[in-house]
């Protein structure tokens, strides 16, 4: 088996558990290797560290599976490491929908499983572990007898490892425009075509989170994508219920959630520009109960991060301006550099520029089912605050 030797300031980092090696703290690797096997990590005086995958042309050279000696690396890790996670859900309540594999987090580097009903939907993000992508498959199948298995790999994350982006089935052809269920309402998922894995599951306890301050509200969200916290807002007993995004099929999927859930009388959404709307609302002196702020990642690399900062700052002074006194903003950020004590600086910022004051109401991250580990930040991703606005 081909080895890797670290370099002998080895980081508090990999000490700590996190599973990444990068290749500036490789000192030497013995033996040949095309990427994608399985190898072992030693310290520069040969002590085990642990055994994963590498990939020589990726900034990230290894990925840990394991730190035990004696564990091999085969078809029925895999099987353990998924029902090991699916058990970790059904004890937490996450059965129906869940993120089922949330990569680092469930042990499993570089892969995401989530789980729609009794369907399935794969991303493998890395060259080690997209090679075992044929006995993760047959591990859903085996624990679940699933309607479906659907590979989203369509990512440009994937051509850092040298891997093309694709999507289709790892099943038998079905239907991937599927209804799951969310605190009550019915929303539809397009699995092939859907953002990221078709629907956002990591924000399924903060849609309820807005259950008793938008009631007899008027409401404004913006970044809406299919509707769900607009729905969810409707659901609750607001008075008026508007949402915006740029995508028309986006819009177009919110307006049929809408009414499915009989909720279209309350709820309408606009093909729009949000950023340009919110600025447009503000010159119109218009105001809102509550307003609702879910935009997309601003930034994957660390140098963009000020960029990042600058895009929340924006769009929260819009969204604050707008907020009647003794009203509601109700923000997210899921990227991830930007972590929850900048996060929360941010938002002071932008409050202070409206001359607001904030009092918090509800500050947390994501779903349990998409769970952190003390220590990798790159699990602690979504911040999610719900805040007065005075």
């Amino acid at each position: 088996m081909v080895s890797v030797l670290l370099k002998s300031n080895i980081r508090s980092r990999i000490r700590d558990g996190h599973p990444w090696i990068f290749s500036s703290e490789v000192e030497l690797i013995r033996g040949d290797c095309a990427g994608g096997e399985i190898i072992e990590v030693y310290t520069h005086n040969k002590k085990f560290v642990g055994r994963g995958y590498i990939n020589p042309k990726s900034q990230i050279i290894v990925r840990l599976l394991t730190r035990e000696e004696n564990e091999t690396i085969d078809d029925g890790f895999f099987f353990n490491k998924i029902r090991k996670a699916w058990e970790y859900r059904k004890k937490i309540g996450y059965t129906e929908n869940c993120r089922l594999v949330f990569g680092e987090a469930d042990f499993l580097p570089g892969l995401i499983i989530d789980k729609f009903n009794n369907y399935f939907v794969i991303q493998t993000l890395a060259l080690g572990m997209d090679l075992w992508k044929p006995a993760i498959v047959n591990a859903i199948k085996e624990i679940f007898s699933p309607s479906g298995i659907y590979e989203r790999n369509d990512v440009p994350v994937r051509e850092l490892e040298g891997l093309p982006q694709q999507k289709g089935f790892l099943s038998d052809p079905f239907d991937t425009n599927i209804v799951i269920h969310e605190n009550g309402l019915q929303f539809h998922v397009d699995l092939e075509n859907g953002q990221k894995t078709g629907y956002f599951l990591d924000q399924h306890d903060n849609r309820r989170a807005v259950r008793h301050i938008v009631e007899n509200a008027d409401v404004l969200g913006a970044f809406s994508y299919t509707g769900s916290f607009e729905i969810h807002a409707a659901h609750y007993g607001a008075k008026s219920v508007k949402g915006l995004d740029v995508s028309e099929a986006a819009i177009a999927m919110a307006r049929k959630n809408a009414k499915t859930n009989n909720l279209d009388t309350l709820c309408k959404f606009d093909a729009v520009n949000a950023f340009d709307m919110l600025k447009q609302f503000e010159k119109e002196k218009m105001r809102y109960d509550v307003v609702m702020l879910d935009p997309p990642a601003f930034t994957k690399s660390r140098e963009n991060i000020q960029n990042a900062v600058r895009g929340y700052k924006e769009i929260n002074l819009r969204g604050i301006k707008l907020i009647k006194k003794g009203g509601f903003l109700v923000t997210s950020s899921c990227t991830n550099l930007v972590q929850p004590d900048l996060f929360l600086e941010t938002i002071d910022m932008a409050a202070k520029d409206a001359k607001r004051k904030l009092r918090q109401v509800v500050f947390q991250s994501q779903s349990p089912d998409h769970p952190v580990i003390r220590k990798l930040e790159n699990t602690n991703y979504l911040k999610f605050l719900v805040a007065e606005v005075l």
